[in-house]
């Protein structure tokens, strides 16, 4: 039986979250907590060096914009107040993983991802499918979104040059975040993501993180 379908957005609603779209994707970020990095002091890195962590960092960013256009999605569609709520603080917080990884990205000497609109609207059109199929999957794929974060950052780690503590501090809380998410999400009542569709999330995961760390 196929769900119900929501109640159509507030006009208000949509104007909103276009211009959560545009800072998100144009506008420089901000955080209201300190930056995880802040008082690490720079690790004497090679230009090469540089340059991997500057594209492991602009995945992370990419990341972050997805996150955002999901979890804005999500909450549009979400039929229970409680849920949208987690949507919304969930956003709130990796909005401030785009902060920290815009400004490591400029210590760094690089940029983030030219492709991000482009990243921004198919993930929003993904998170307004997810919150149309109802608040379970919704915030199922909340937390499917955020396991697979934590699995990504957990090879950065591995990843980042060993002199690179900066960038380390920084993936280390936002992969503390995703978790307390993912928590969160599942003690809302999120389900289980069928198999199928856990595999198509990595598929077109790995295909976002090899194109954002070029370009």
């Amino acid at each position: 039986m196929f769900p119900s379908l929501p109640q159509l957005p507030d006009p208000e609603a949509v104007i909103l979250q276009f211009d959560r779209a545009l800072r998100t994707v144009f506008a420089p970020a901000t955080s209201r907590r300190p930056h995880p990095d802040a008082g690490v002091a720079e690790g004497e890195l090679s230009e090469a060096e540089k340059r991997h962590a500057a594209g492991l960092m602009r995945v992370n960013h990419t990341g972050e914009v997805c996150a955002q256009a999901l979890y804005q999605g999500q909450a549009l569609t979400a039929r229970n107040a409680e849920a949208a709520r987690a949507l919304v603080e969930a956003s709130e917080e990796e909005t401030e993983h785009l902060a920290w990884c815009e400004r490591r990205l400029g210590e760094l000497g690089s940029h983030k991802s030219l492709l991000n609109p482009l990243w921004y609207g198919a993930s929003f059109g993904l998170g307004v499918l997810a919150g149309v199929l109802g608040d379970r999957w919704n915030l199922g794929f909340l937390a499917e979104t955020e396991r697979q974060v934590e699995g990504h950052l957990d090879s950065h780690l591995d990843a980042l040059p060993a002199g690179d503590a900066k960038s380390r501090a920084i993936v280390e809380q936002m992969k503390a975040d995703e978790i307390r998410h993912a928590e969160t999400a599942i003690a809302h009542g999120g389900a289980p993501l069928p198999a199928p569709v856990r595999m198509a999330m990595r598929l077109s995961s790995k295909v976002m993180t090899t194109l954002a760390y070029r370009v």
